[in-house]
Order: structure tokens, then sequence, then C-alpha cells
């Protein structure tokens, strides 16, 4: 897992993201989790990118923070 942001603005790009998309941040998540079963990060962001048609920054934001809650799932 890559760090993308700074903690700061990574918690600001995940605030904007339902206003930028019309969706929030739990249903990219499930969009992320639920999608192909793509291993890298890269090619996550590019899924979101063309598939739903993300900015970039958002789309990065996004595994970002799937890759964060996948990471503390497993610590549980």
């Amino acid at each position: 897992m890559s760090q993308i942001f700074s903690e700061e603005t990574h918690r600001n790009m995940l605030s904007r993201i339902p206003i930028v998309t019309g969706r929030d941040v739990g249903e990219w998540i499930r969009a992320v989790d639920e999608g192909p079963a793509l291993c890298r990060f890269e090619e996550k962001v590019n899924w979101l990118r063309s598939e739903h048609n993300l900015p970039f920054g958002h789309a990065k934001a996004i595994v970002h923070e799937y890759d964060l809650r996948r990471a503390a799932r497993k610590l549980q």
C-alpha cells in the first residue's frame, strides 16, 4: 500500500468525494470490493477512472481508503 497523500490531504479528498461524485465513500469502497479482482493499486485506480469516470485524485483517494480499511479488517 502506498502513501499517496498526507493524512490531511487524504481526509480532505474523502470529504469532497460525495460532492464531486454524488456517492458516498462507503459506496465507492463497495464498488472496489465488488469490482474486478485487480491486485495492484494502479490497476484499481485506472479501473475507477475508466469504468466510473472519476478524477484521478479522487480515484487514488478511494483506493487508498479501501486499502486502509482492508488492512484494518485483517487486524481484527
